[in-house]
């Protein structure tokens, strides 16, 4: 999927009546497309736009402004992955490769773990089979499954992992370096229980 737009910005919002204020002040300062705005859980609410550099930069200011102490967290992407965006967009995956590791990042937030895999999916060739946004069901945490070669998978880790160290952040991750052919099944389908497909029982069986 191509993006519309080159420039994104993600803000959270610890109220929701001030993240609704915030969106509105945001759309009204300038012209920039809607993506997504609701509630994540936590009490949290999201507001997700995209547009021009100079549009989107004006507008994350203006939603920065008025959210004040109420911002829980935010991101402005310039030139956005674009792999990244149909992820965040409309909830895209990808299927797995069937030999290569697999890393799981979740973060407290959804702003930065946006932040820290957009510098891996930047850095260096890896692929994102996931990236869940804003789902209730996270308690506002964001989480991104990413694959690749191992080499590569351990870089992406270390440009993630700096971006969070950098601004203070703590997160929990895990490299599997040789995943199980069933679990890279599950997560083709989602790393959500209700989304993954049963699989047909195997191995021994109680006499």
């Amino acid at each position: 999927m191509s993006k519309p737009f080159p420039a994104f910005a993600a803000i959270e919002f610890d109220s929701v009546p001030a993240g609704i204020f915030a969106a509105d002040a945001a759309l009204k300062r300038a012209p920039v497309s809607l993506v997504r705005s609701g509630t994540i859980g936590r009490g949290r609410q999201l507001l997700v736009f995209a547009g021009t550099t100079a549009s989107v930069e004006e507008a994350h200011a203006e939603a920065l402004f008025q959210g004040g102490l109420q911002v829980a967290d935010n991101v402005i992407l310039p030139d956005i992955h674009p792999d990244l965006y149909s992820a965040l967009l409309d909830g895209t995956r990808r299927a797995p490769d069937s030999e290569q590791p697999v890393w799981v990042l979740e973060t407290p937030t959804v702003s930065c773990n946006i932040e820290a895999i957009e510098k891996a999916l930047k850095g260096v060739p890896v692929s994102l089979l996931e990236f869940r946004a804003g789902d209730p069901r996270m308690d506002g945490r964001g989480l991104a499954v990413i694959q690749g070669d191992l080499y590569d998978l351990e870089a992406a880790q270390e440009l993630a992992l700096g971006v969070l160290e950098g601004r203070g952040i703590a997160a929990q991750h895990r490299l599997l370096t040789a995943p199980h052919t069933a679990l890279l099944a599950l997560l083709g389908d989602s790393t959500r229980f209700d989304l993954c497909s049963a699989l047909p029982l195997e191995g021994e069986t109680a006499s």
